[in-house]
């Protein structure tokens, strides 16, 4: 058996990593395990001349369509979204497009507010440092001053918008609708061994650069420094409980697929919110029947996604294309709750440059916009390079119908069952994106573009994945307490964006990793009765 370790996390992605590094400086023994592997750079897709190609293959977003070893396989038939996400060192920092709002006050807020959900049991004030530091950490570019935030200074300074921006900012002010340069974890200068961005238009999925702030680069190196241990290609199925009902720790598949178990003082669970919810149910013994830490019911319940809608359409003059990073500004104006509109709470707007020229062919071809025969070639030099898109990402509020369990019959390379997803859309998010997909044609049509199409739901849109250990003051209403350790196994903690009450309507990889932070510092100060 191996030698008991003070802590133990399972997963090496945003919150996993983010965790890791802040406890190291207690000096404890802190162990990692993460199911996939180190990427090479050299292994990503822009390095080579089928880089479009391959994210239909090894680099989809779907790990049911990728099917690498380190994937997991999903049931989502009984979803219209379906689950994207990424097993490595970094996990889905590795394919995402580093777009990094932060949840706004109002998102802490939303039953005091609106009347709808539940209130966090943390706000953004207290959250405001940690952001602060993440920031700091994955390296942020963006533009002091947005007013929909409170004030806050990013380390490097913003993306330049490019002709596809300024098209867009134009249009906007058109219509006297607030626009801001996004923040991003896109280098835009030297920053912590990372060069600037050159503009490759590879950040979906994966920066072969180094531009793009994934954890592997930049939270691990000074993890591993720290003394940090990182075992990687270790799958784990359970977290073993004793009779007094504390972890006592993991069982895990090592790369051989030999079953090891390794004891710890403490387990700190940042396997997504899909991933979370698998294993706690998947943890299950005679003391706890219906899964670990999930006396109150609702380990897996309350899904969030964030359905997206998507509008396209081509402007007259030939843009950036596909070279640069795909987000440079967002839009804020419908994000506060309206009733006028018909709904509550909001959503928020990014604007994208055009995608590459063999995905461009087959979406133009596929919709009709390209003809078959003589005429293929100038209908595709028409649009090719002028595409311009709006992204809609609208709040999901929680439904405890939305949920993951453990499908009956599929399972994983190593036996362990796979994750089941039954989700569908609420009539309030349906009204949402309704207005959305107005408005964004509205943008579009004020940038002067014409042939314009809409995807909604965008179907491989399950990126974030949030809501199914929720946090709370009430045991009854929530896994983990205020500060993120369950309510029922005094030494287990859960750190990623499971723990979300209300999904907020903006990408929420920079909320999850503050909360990481939050919770790691709460958790050195309360060393010494940590499990009172």
């Amino acid at each position: 058996m191996l030698d008991k370790v003070d802590v133990l996390i399972i997963g090496s992605g945003a919150s996993g990593a983010a965790v890791a590094w802040s406890l190291a400086e207690t000096k404890m023994r802190i162990v990692c395990l993460e199911q996939g592997d180190w990427m090479k750079p050299s292994d990503f897709p822009s390095n080579g001349k089928d880089y479009e190609a391959r994210l239909y293959g090894d680099f989809a977003t779907s790990p049911n369509i990728r099917k690498r070893k380190s994937d997991y396989p999903i049931n989502d038939d009984n979803s219209p979204i379906k689950v994207v996400n990424f097993n490595a060192v970094g996990g889905s920092t590795v394919m995402y497009t580093a777009h990094y709002p932060r949840l706004h006050p109002s998102d802490f807020r939303v039953k005091s507010l609106d009347g709808v959900a539940d209130d966090w049991p943390v706000d953004y004030a207290t959250l405001e440092p940690f952001f602060a530091e993440n920031d700091r950490m994955m390296g942020v570019s963006g533009m002091a001053g947005d007013p929909a935030y409170p004030s806050h200074q990013p380390p490097m300074p913003p993306l330049p918008l490019g002709k596809s921006g300024q098209t867009m900012a134009r249009a906007m002010n058109k219509l006297g609708w607030h626009w801001w340069p996004s923040d991003t974890t896109i280098a835009t200068t030297e920053y912590d061994g990372r060069a600037p961005c050159i503009n490759l238009g590879h950040c979906t999925p994966a920066c072969a650069q180094g531009a793009k702030a994934s954890t592997d680069i930049t939270y691990w190196p000074h993890a591993i420094r720290a003394g940090v241990e990182l075992r990687t290609n270790c799958r784990v199925s359970r977290i073993e409980t004793g009779p007094d009902g504390m972890a006592r720790g993991v069982l895990y598949f090592d790369k051989d697929g030999v079953e090891v178990f390794q004891p710890a003082e403490v387990v700190i669970v940042a396997a997504n919110g899909v991933g979370t919810p698998r294993l706690l149910l998947n943890s299950a013994s005679g003391k706890n029947p219906n899964g670990l830490a999930n006396s109150s019911g609702l380990v897996g319940k309350n899904l969030m996604f964030h359905p997206w809608a998507n509008i396209y359409g081509y402007v007259p003059e030939a843009m950036d294309g596909h070279r640069g990073p795909p987000l440079c500004l967002w839009s804020q104006e419908f994000y506060e709750t309206d009733l006028s509109r018909g709904f509550v709470r909001g959503y928020n707007l990014q604007f994208n440059r055009g995608i590459g020229v063999a995905s461009e062919a087959v979406q133009t071809t596929s919709v009709g916009l390209v003809p078959w025969g003589s005429g293929h070639h100038d209908g595709f030099r028409r649009l090719m390079g002028r595409r311009m898109s709006v992204g809609c990402c609208t709040e999901d509020l929680p439904e405890e119908h939305n949920r993951v369990t453990l499908d009956p019959v599929l399972k994983d390379g190593n036996g362990i069952p796979a994750p089941k997803i039954d989700y569908t859309i609420s009539e309030n998010t349906r009204l949402m994106t309704d207005h959305a997909v107005a408005r964004g044609k509205e943008i579009l049509a004020a940038a002067g573009a014409v042939d314009v199409g809409v995807i909604r739901p965008v179907a491989y849109g399950g990126w974030h994945l949030l809501g199914t250990a929720r946090m709370g003051e009430d045991p009854a209403r929530s896994v983990v307490n205020p500060w993120g350790r369950c309510h029922d196994v005094k030494n287990l903690f859960i750190v990623d964006g499971s723990i979300f009450v209300t999904s907020g309507g903006v990408n929420p990889t920079s909320t999850i990793q503050a909360l990481a932070l939050y919770i790691a510092d709460q958790m050195k100060q309360r060393l010494a009765t940590l499990f009172d």
